[in-house]
C-alpha cells in the first residue's frame, strides 16, 4: 500500500472515529463515512473489504485511547495496586460516560468474536493490565487473578451501562458514581485495610 492509500485508509478511520463520537454507533455506515471523507461510496471497500473490518479499525482506536488513558492514570497514582485499580476503574467509567458511542462500538460482540484486524490484540492487553494489578493487590488470595479481574470488569461494565441509561442514578438516588466504583472494588478485592 502506498502513502496515498495509507493516508486515505487513515482518513476513513479518522472520519469513523469522529462520527461515532458525535453521533453514535448507528451513524457508522460505509456510505456516510465515505461521504464525510470526501470519497466515492465504494472507496472504503478498497481498504476495508467488509463493514466489520472498518468498524474494527475504528474500535481499535478506541481501545488504544482507553489503554493510553489507563496507563497515564496508573503512572500518576503511585505504586499501590489497589489505588491503581481504582484509577483504572475511574478511567473506564469516565470513558464509558464521555465516549459513549465509541464505548458501545468497542464491546460489540460481533467485532470481538470475529477478531477482525486482530482487534483482540488491542483489547486483551488492557484486560491483562487489570489481571496484573489484581494479582499484585491480592497475592495470596487463592482466587485466580484472571477470574477476579473478569468479575470486576464485568461489574464495572454493568455500572457503566446502567449509569449510561440513568438506571443507577434512579435506583441509588445519587449522581455520584464514586461510591459504586469503591463498592465494586471492595466486592472483588475485599474491603480496604484501614
Amino acid at each position: 500500500m502506498n502513502e496515498r492509500d495509507m493516508g486515505l485508509q487513515a482518513r476513513l478511520v479518522d472520519v469513523g472515529v469522529d462520527l461515532v463520537t458525535r453521533e453514535g454507533v448507528q451513524a457508522l455506515s460505509l456510505r456516510e463515512i465515505a461521504r464525510r471523507a470526501g470519497v466515492s461510496h465504494g472507496a472504503p471497500r478498497r481498504y476495508f473489504p467488509t463493514h466489520l473490518d472498518l468498524l474494527s479499525a475504528i474500535a481499535r482506536r478506541g481501545f488504544i485511547d482507553l489503554a493510553n488513558r489507563a496507563a497515564t492514570a496508573i503512572a500518576h497514582t503511585g505504586t499501590a495496586p489497589r489505588a491503581q485499580i481504582e484509577a483504572v476503574a475511574r478511567v473506564y467509567l469516565g470513558f464509558a460516560r464521555t465516549e459513549r458511542g465509541m464505548y458501545e462500538l468497542m464491546f460489540r460482540h460481533d467485532l470481538l468474536e470475529s477478531d477482525r484486524l486482530r482487534l483482540r490484540d488491542t483489547s486483551l492487553p488492557l484486560f491483562g493490565v487489570l489481571v496484573d494489578l489484581v494479582a499484585r493487590a491480592r497475592p495470596s488470595s487463592g482466587a485466580e487473578p484472571a477470574l477476579v479481574a473478569g468479575a470486576l470488569w464485568a461489574n464495572l461494565h454493568g455500572i457503566a451501562q446502567l449509569w449510561g441509561w440513568g438506571s443507577l442514578q434512579l435506583a441509588t438516588g445519587s449522581e455520584d458514581i464514586e461510591p459504586l466504583l469503591r463498592a465494586a472494588v471492595d466486592a472483588h478485592l475485599g474491603p480496604e485495610a484501614r
